[in-house]
């Protein structure tokens, strides 16, 4: 049986929905993050990852697309950029091109999912008018909230939405996936829209996560000026082991990690607005060029120079 089939049972038998049973055919759907994300950007377009198991659990990172994440079994933790959310089944979270992510939480248990990448060009072709369908990528007012939580009607049709895409067909089946996709970034808008902005879900199963807050929001209003391990645990009366610990215990990464992630992500959006390499490299808070080329080449897989010419054309 097709594992996304499988998905769309295991809704179907959790929420008790009345649907009539569909036969799935199977397309190329892939097995991790890193397929689908790199067949995106080959493609222009989208991929969908069906996944069941963790990958190698990833450092915080940033993608050169877009990402729908729903999550089947919930019971992780996200944090992205500086804001945390629980995972609950059903939930659906959009993280465009510039915001680091980490999933927290790692462990041994089935953790099943969507993962949806997104090309940021493919979805402002397939926008019209007065209707984007990036908006749940590009809306980050002060209020914003990257999850989105479905309702059971939505999850059953955002489920049958991603089941039609990776159906197979013999004819018209590039125009059916995108009529199928057109209609499942349709969904997500829609529910984009009709929710109530919320701030990010803080961690509630930490006792540090007030301390922790309050570090993050430090570190992400100086991103741009020095910041040290030494230098945070002096402004927050903390020692150092201390700091250290407690942000790893919330965020699953450590404080380093999270800085320098957070460092590339405002450096590519730079970059792509036309700043030049040496402007930016200032500008995202890394004190030389050699550290800077090191850690963008390292997350992004090109050099700054590349991608800047990359984002020219």
């Amino acid at each position: 049986m097709p594992f996304i089939y499988k998905g769309f049972l295991y809704f179907i038998r959790r929420f008790h929905l009345n649907v009539p049973c569909v036969k799935i055919i199977p397309m190329k759907e892939f097995t991790s993050c890193k397929q689908a994300t790199e067949s995106c950007m080959q493609t222009g377009t989208f991929a969908v990852a069906h996944l069941y198991k963790e990958e190698k659990t990833m450092d915080m990172h940033i993608h050169d697309c877009c990402e729908i994440y729903f999550s089947i079994s919930g019971g992780k933790q996200f944090l992205i950029d500086n804001r945390f959310y629980t995972i609950a089944p059903g939930d659906v979270f959009a993280i465009n091109q510039y915001e680091s992510h980490y999933l927290t939480q790692i462990d041994s248990m089935v953790h099943e999912r969507i993962v949806i990448s997104v090309h940021p060009d493919y979805v402002k072709t397939l926008s019209r008018g007065r209707t984007d369908l990036g908006e749940c990528f590009s809306k980050r007012g002060p209020g914003f909230s990257h999850r989105i939580s479905l309702s059971r009607e939505q999850q059953q049709r955002f489920l049958y939405l991603v089941n039609k895409i990776c159906a197979d067909r013999d004819y018209a089946g590039e125009i059916m996936e995108e009529a199928a996709f057109m209609e499942l970034m349709v969904l997500i808008n829609s529910a984009f829209h009709g929710k109530k902005a919320k701030s990010g879900q803080k961690n509630a199963n930490s006792a540090y996560n007030g301390q922790v807050d309050e570090i993050l929001t430090h570190i992400n209003r100086n991103i741009a000026n020095q910041i040290t391990i030494a230098g945070l645990a002096e402004k927050f009366f903390l020692s150092e082991s201390y700091i250290c610990r407690i942000f790893k215990s919330a965020t699953g990464t450590t404080i380093n990690k999270y800085i320098t992630a957070r460092r590339i992500s405002i450096a590519k959006s730079l970059l792509d607005s036309g700043v030049g390499v040496q402007e930016v490299y200032e500008q995202s808070g890394f004190t030389d060029y050699s550290g800077f080329f090191k850690a963008f080449t390292k997350a992004v897989g090109i050099s700054p120079k590349k991608y800047s010419q990359c984002s020219i054309k």
